[in-house]
């Protein structure tokens, strides 16, 4: 059975079975779909989320979706603003170090979201399997490429791996901008507070004119990127 190996600093943390990424049973995706479905009523209810634009989505195809990085809860807004019949197809990027560190956090992040371990050291691994995820069809891959959350609210700089990701290649990157997660749960505070959240989802972009081993065009990219997360912040009107 093919298994996704979570390592940090060299140490094998866990190994995920993919029949829990792509089940074939009803046992686990029936577990996934209630998490989901239970998260979707929470985040309406408590946090009153409200999606614009979720019509810029090209759910025809494999995409990338990115984000500012506030909360914990960011993952759990991109997740709900796909279809639910996506959810078996849709992966945010996790860091290994944290969501990935032990057995238990393995198996919560693998059934609940299925998350992607990543080495916030070493992202090659991790570009490798995001790029296999991608070449599969209607795929939603969830990146931060903030790397980590914010402590001060504000957007920091973005790092290369979507771009190294994406570059010559014709898989299109949805910026997105999630309002109201760093006031709701920032980091360090144990529990969500109420609130309201609001993720702006713009027009999806491609970069398939770009060479992939050029280092100004990745970092023409990240920057492309940032500033299309920035103007989304723009139209938050709070």
């Amino acid at each position: 059975m093919h298994t996704w190996t979570c390592e940090h600093d060299g140490v094998l943390r866990f190994r995920v079975p993919e029949s829990w990424r792509r089940p074939d049973g009803t046992s686990v995706r029936m577990v996934r779909l209630a998490i989901q479905l239970g998260m979707r009523a929470l985040l309406r209810s408590y946090s009153r989320l409200d999606v614009v634009g979720r019509e810029n989505l090209p759910l025809d195809r494999s995409f990338v979706m990115i984000c500012n990085h506030s909360s914990h809860i960011d993952a759990v807004c991109l997740l709900a603003s796909l279809p639910v019949t996506r959810i078996h197809n849709a992966f945010p990027v996790a860091a290994a170090d944290y969501f990935f560190s032990t057995p238990l956090r393995s198996c919560v992040s693998t059934i609940a979201v299925n998350g992607v371990p990543l080495d916030r050291h070493n992202g090659s691994d991790g570009l490798q399997a995001c790029r296999q995820l991608l070449a599969e069809p209607k795929t939603a891959l969830i990146i931060f490429p903030e790397g980590t959350r914010t402590c001060s609210g504000t957007l920091g700089r973005f790092r290369s791996g979507v771009a190294r990701l994406v570059a010559g290649t014709d898989v299109p990157v949805v910026p997105c901008y999630l309002s109201g997660a760093f006031e709701v749960w920032p980091k360090g505070q144990l529990l969500p507070r109420p609130g309201l959240l609001r993720l702006f989802i713009g027009h999806p972009r491609t970069f398939a004119d770009t060479v992939a081993a050029d280092r100004d065009a990745i970092a023409r990219i990240s920057l492309q990127l940032r500033d299309d997360v920035v103007a989304l912040r723009g139209k938050d009107t709070r």
